[in-house]
């Protein structure tokens, strides 16, 4: 579809350590709710993953800035690097309000929260593999399709997940934190559909 110079390939090759980071933060969010033990130690490895996440942003969009041409529409782009970001900014959340709620073990729901986000952010990592050539469109699309059965089930979780607070007979604060967690994680396979959106986008353009 088109040709690469190095510039061109770099956006590539740091779309592609996004997506790897993103996938990592969701691994060790995954860890953390199985394990649960060292909570604070924990958290502040998935903020290291953050601010690394931050750093690659900061190279794509200084990049951009620099090129005259690029290998995707800029627009497209900006948003796939921010979108990226989001992802990782909301499991850093979602692991940091664990910590400040006193959180005293997790629910099988949370759980499964992070196990969709992990395997949205798999399959991203799978997707952003295959955009360096666009030959692979039709492969990338049913990666998309499969990032949106995702961010689907994820939506089934939190609703079960919500409903079952007010069940319980919980303190009133108590919802209030759990509401509040169970929102962010689910906001960050939200952001994962927000990618793959970007990338039928990107399919589509270059059809």
């Amino acid at each position: 579809m088109f040709s690469l110079i190095p510039k061109e390939a770099a956006f590539f090759e740091l779309f592609e350590r996004a997506a790897k980071n993103v996938h990592g933060g969701a691994i060790q969010l995954v860890e953390f709710l199985d394990n649960f033990d060292d909570r604070a130690e924990r958290a502040k490895q998935i903020k290291d993953l953050e601010h690394a996440g931050d750093q690659l942003t900061h190279e794509i969009i200084a990049l951009l800035n620099q090129s005259f041409i690029t290998p995707l529409d800029r627009e497209d782009i900006h948003e796939l690097a921010c979108r990226l970001d989001d992802i990782l900014d909301l499991t850093d959340t979602v692991a940091n309000r664990i910590v400040l709620y006193k959180i005293s073990a997790p629910t099988e729901d949370l759980r499964r929260l992070a196990r969709c986000l992990r395997h949205a952010t798999a399959i991203i990592v799978e997707a952003l593999g295959l955009l360096r050539n666009l030959k692979n469109a039709e492969a990338i699309l049913q990666k998309c399709i499969a990032i949106h059965t995702q961010e689907n089930e994820a939506d089934g979780i939190e609703q079960h997940a919500l409903a079952s607070l007010f069940d319980d007979g919980l303190d009133p604060r108590e919802i209030i934190k759990w509401k509040d967690i169970y929102q962010e994680i689910e906001s960050a396979t939200d952001r994962c559909e927000d990618v793959a959106n970007v990338l039928e986008a990107i399919v589509l353009k270059n059809a």
